[in-house]
This record gives structure tokens, C-alpha cells and sequence, in this order.
């Protein structure tokens, strides 16, 4: 299996999210081509940039292949604050996030072989590089963690529309109502869980 992370938003826009989304490449690459062939997207998925519809039929065709993601959550408001009264940096928060929703999942991969592809986009590469050497340790010789152009990579577009999703849910966005009824049977299934972040250590 594979795990494929992006996040969505930012401290600035009152939440961060990042989702670390399990599936085999073939099913990313089966839902991706599905969805491109009955929507006729062009160019790169993304969870801003698709219509309610759209995004419906997405997680619908995730949860048909058994797809499975954790989404770690920071809400601005529920964040902790540093001792000086100032909020965790960008990169912090990121780097806590993608530790939560990562760590969440090796626990259940039983020891299995797992590769946790992260998206190359949001920052400078070296310190991207920092992050994927941080993942690579705490996966030893069970897996290997990479980074990955999200316009190249179909789990990465995927796990951008479910971290776009819950961040809208976060955000209370006008769309947040109709996603959650879009993900409220995901998330009693537990095809789609959540883990809130409130301090970063």
C-alpha cells in the first residue's frame, strides 16, 4: 500500500488540514482516469478547483475502490499558542500535521511494506527534504518516503481533494454544509477519520 499526503490551507485562511490517504497506485490511477474520463477535466485535480458535484463523484469512486484516509486537523482558533502568545509557524504546524496523519497509520500497516508519498509543492525543497528524512525515519525498513509533483502523481491529486474537503468543514466554507453530507458516510464507516491537533509539542 501507499500513502499519499497533501494538505489544504493555512493559519491565515483558519485552518490547516492534511490528509495521508491509503491506496495502491493502481486504484489512485483508476479512480483518477474514471473521473477524468466522465468529467473531462484537463490539467491537475484539485479539491478548490472542482465543483460539489464533481467532488461527490471523487469520494464516491475512493470509497468504491476501499480507499482510506486519516486527516489531521488544526483549527486557528483551537491552536495553542507559543509561550511568547504567537501562533506555531506554517512549516511547524505542516510538519506536526503531516507527524499526526502519518503516525496514525503505521501503527495499523502491520509491518507491511509502506511508501508514504508526500507533495513537493508548499515549500523550499530543502526543507521538504528535511521532512521526507524525518517520515524515512520514523519508517526504517518498513517503507520509503518520497516527494512527489502533484501534477504527476494521481494519490497526491486525490488526497488534495479530501484535505480541501475537511478543510472547508474546518473553515465553515459556504460549501462546508454540502460537503459534510458528501463525507458523513465516509467518516461512519471510518473509510475517512479525523485527528484534531491542538499543541505542537
Amino acid at each position: 500500500m501507499t500513502i499519499y499526503c497533501d494538505e489544504s490551507g493555512g493559519l491565515n485562511a483558519g485552518a490547516m488540514t492534511f490528509a495521508a490517504v491509503m491506496l495502491t497506485p493502481d486504484a489512485a490511477a483508476d479512480i483518477h482516469e474514471r473521473f477524468r474520463s466522465v468529467t473531462g477535466l484537463r490539467g491537475e485535480l484539485k479539491g478548490s478547483r472542482i465543483s460539489i458535484v464533481e467532488r461527490a463523484y471523487l469520494l464516491e469512486l475512493f470509497d468504491r475502490a476501499g480507499g482510506r484516509a486519516w486527516v489531521a486537523v488544526a483549527k486557528r482558533d483551537a491552536l495553542a499558542k507559543n509561550p511568547g502568545g504567537t501562533l506555531p509557524s506554517d512549516l511547524a504546524l505542516y510538519a506536526a500535521l503531516l507527524d499526526l496523519a502519518v503516525g496514525r497509520w503505521l501503527p495499523e500497516t502491520g509491518g507491511v511494506c509502506t511508501d508514504v508519498v508526500i507533495d513537493e509543492g508548499r515549500y523550499d525543497p530543502t526543507i521538504l527534504a528535511k521532512v521526507r528524512a524525518d517520515i524515512q525515519s520514523g519508517l526504517g525498513q518498513w517503507g520509503r518516503a518520497s516527494l512527489a509533483d502533484s501534477r504527476r502523481s494521481d494519490g497526491v491529486q486525490i488526497a488534495d481533494v479530501i484535505a480541501n474537503s475537511l478543510f472547508n468543514i474546518a473553515v465553515a466554507s459556504p460549501r462546508a454544509r454540502r460537503i459534510q453530507r458528501i463525507i458523513d458516510p465516509m467518516l461512519a464507516s471510518r473509510a475517512i477519520r479525523v485527528a484534531e491537533l491542538t499543541q505542537i509539542a
